[in-house]
């Protein structure tokens, strides 16, 4: 099942969707904790890093300092493609807004600070009308 290559057609048919909840970024030394269940897990060679809500980091006594909404791009982006990331992210930045994306097989996911997520719902929506 191939994704969308073309840019517009991407940008186009985004349709940001904002998830439920706070989401933080975390470290362990090796394997995820017993009972976490993180949306993103990345292993690097000074610990996994461990995106997970809030909550079940604060009860596993997980140290974080970013507190993140998760947006997901509802369209279906080929890993190939080109311009999707620079796009959402020059969007983004020009508002001064960070964002942390993650590409999944099958949409690419944001992770914005949690205040401003309704600002980045608005201004991605923006972006996919005048695509």
């Amino acid at each position: 099942m191939t994704g969308e290559r073309d840019l517009q057609v991407l940008l186009r048919s985004m349709r940001p969707q904002l998830h439920e909840g706070r989401y933080v970024f975390t470290t362990v030394p090796g394997a995820v904790p017993e009972g976490l269940k993180p949306v993103v897990t990345v292993a690097e060679e000074e610990g996994t890093t461990l995106v997970v809500r809030q909550e079940d980091a604060d009860r596993a006594g997980l140290a974080y300092d970013y507190v993140a909404a998760r947006l997901t791009l509802r369209v279906h982006s080929a890993l190939d493609a080109v311009g999707l990331t620079a796009a959402v992210a020059a969007e983004l930045a020009a508002a001064g807004l960070s964002c942390n994306v993650v590409a999944g097989y099958f949409h690419d996911h944001l992770f914005v600070p949690y205040g401003a997520a309704d600002e980045a719902v608005r201004l991605l929506t923006a972006l996919a009308e005048r695509a």
